[in-house]
């Protein structure tokens, strides 16, 4: 059997810290990225800490996808899950490296979802 969908996450290292911080700059690289991917945007929510950090959340049609910023540490995370196999999450979270400026990002790819469907009574 086939999982129910994928989640790919990621971790941003050497990123650039007023990229990190600014929620503009991160709300345009997360809708950039899920669109790049070939995801449908359906709603969004990014909320700016005080003093520094940008949480925020794109849900698509075909799931979500989340970030987490620590401007001081040049440090971004992200996740993308997704249940479409036409989605590619490789290619949003490199545009996300790019446009944060990330010096390295590595990802790693969950299965979710029961691999086999028991059998019902």
């Amino acid at each position: 059997m086939n999982p129910l969908g994928h989640h790919l996450l990621g971790e941003f290292t050497g990123c650039d810290p007023a990229r990190l911080a600014s929620p503009e700059v991160v709300r345009e690289a997360m809708l950039a990225a899920a669109r790049a991917s070939g995801a449908t945007v359906v709603a969004e929510l990014h909320h700016h800490f005080s003093p520094l950090g940008v949480s925020g959340m794109v849900v698509v049609s075909e799931s979500h996808l989340a970030i987490h910023t620590w401007p001081e540490h040049g440090f971004a995370a992200a996740d993308y899950f997704s249940c479409s196999p036409r989605v590619d999450m490789a290619c949003a979270m490199a545009l996300l490296a790019e446009r944060l400026g990330a010096r390295a990002h590595t990802t790693l790819e969950l299965q979710r979802g029961p691999l086999q469907v028991p059998p019902r009574p």
